[in-house]
């Protein structure tokens, strides 16, 4: 790595911070197993004037996805499951499920029955025929979703399945790649097959073995103080505080609704230490998460031909593919912004990122706190990538 080129991602995460583009980033990097960058620039609390900490706690939302599937696959190594089982071996509220096809005469849902069943498979790969509510969209099935309170803080994961078994699919499973909350159905899986509640089983399973002390389902009291605020932009293009989502999920308490989804809270070195364990086949520090079969597996294309053709709209890249909760770089010319092949990734609603490159055997994880959603938020995935390999002086890739 070439020093001098490293600090060019410092310089232009400043750079943003100095335009008041965000508030505050924390980026991290390893290669060869070895913490090559690591920096903190901004403010973790604008008003507050509270300079962003590398040890900041920073709402990653979907970057939980990949977590609770590692998770689920945990127990897929024991053999509790194969990907091929139906849903509904382990979850009998999603025996005979129906498929919205549009309103009958009367104004009502008319469906018809899922041709085939949801598989756990289809639950990894977002083909279930599940939707996400209106946050996601305004499909009418999305709409059921929101009236029914589907992510209640104050209901646990069974209420939600409960739930979401009495509703329609917005799709045939198999058929579309649809994001959804297929990954809280993941959560409540892990706590069927292993008996434990699901932040129970990640704590001692997977947080506490990856000395990941920082990351969990919401920010206790004593650490409050290295809680980020999240942003948005006003009218003005002005940074304003404002939480995602109306605060449905409530990151200071231990609410009962844990979702795997998009519930979790983690610094960038607890991030930094789950992707290491990935990119080393499983294993960190002595301790062995998953085997190398499986690590593999969640980052090999699982999508059925019939869906692989829209997946240059997933995550906002093209040339991806879809593995197991991660999009996998399977054309990186017409990518455009990746360098390696097989590198795999994702992110958060509020800004968060990380990918995972085995050809150049490195980590990159980006936190701020900026909703991703709004179009004036600047390219801090491309910016961050395209400084770092610029420092690598010795490429591993053809």
């Amino acid at each position: 790595m070439d020093a001098s080129r490293l600090n060019l991602v410092t310089r232009q995460m400043q750079a943003l911070v100095d335009q008041e583009r965000l508030a505050g980033t924390v980026t991290i990097a390893s290669r060869h197993n070895r913490i090559v960058h690591f920096e903190a620039v901004g403010f973790q609390d604008i008003e507050n004037r509270r300079p962003m900490r590398k040890d900041t706690i920073f709402r990653i939302f979907s970057m939980s996805k990949p977590v609770t599937g590692v998770a689920l696959m945990m127990l897929y190594d024991e053999g509790k499951f194969s990907l091929s089982d139906p849903v509904a071996k382990y979850i009998p509220e999603f025996a005979d499920m129906r498929v919205y096809t549009g309103k009958a005469e009367d104004g009502s849902p008319a469906t018809e029955p899922a041709a085939r069943p949801m598989t756990i498979r289809n639950l990894l790969t977002h083909t279930a025929g599940l939707a996400y509510g209106t946050m996601m969209g305004n499909h009418p099935v999305d709409v059921m979703y929101s009236e029914a309170s589907i992510f209640d803080p104050d209901s646990s994961l069974q209420d939600f399945v409960r739930k979401l078994g009495a509703l329609p699919l917005k799709f045939q499973p198999d058929t579309v790649y649809n994001y959804s909350a297929a990954v809280e159905v993941q959560g409540y899986l892990v706590e069927k097959l292993s008996g434990q509640r699901f932040g129970d089983f990640l704590q001692e399973r997977l947080f506490a073995p990856l000395g990941m002390a920082d990351t969990g389902f919401y920010v206790p009291p004593q650490k409050l103080q290295r809680f980020a605020q999240v942003y948005h932009y006003d009218a003005g293009n002005r940074l304003i505080a404002r939480e995602l989502y109306d605060g449905a999920i409530r990151f200071t308490e231990d609410q009962k609704l844990q979702a795997g989804g998009w519930g979790l809270v983690s610094t960038a070195m607890d991030y930094l230490r789950f992707c290491q364990m990935l990119l080393n086949g499983g294993s960190l520090d002595g301790v062995r998460i998953l085997s190398p079969a499986t690590v593999k597996l969640m980052h090999t294309n699982h999508l059925p031909p019939t869906v692989t053709e829209m997946a240059p709209a997933l995550g906002g890249q093209p040339g991806s593919s879809f593995g197991l909760d991660f999009a996998i770089i399977e054309d990186p010319v017409n990518n455009g912004t990746a360098y390696s092949k097989g590198e795999y990734y994702w992110g958060g609603a509020a800004g968060t990122w990380f990918w995972i490159d085995p050809v150049e055997d490195l980590v990159f994880v980006g936190m701020v706190q900026q909703f991703a959603g709004q179009p004036q938020i600047p390219d801090v995935r491309g910016i961050s990538k395209r400084a770092f390999y610029s420092a690598i002086t010795d490429l591993r890739g053809d």
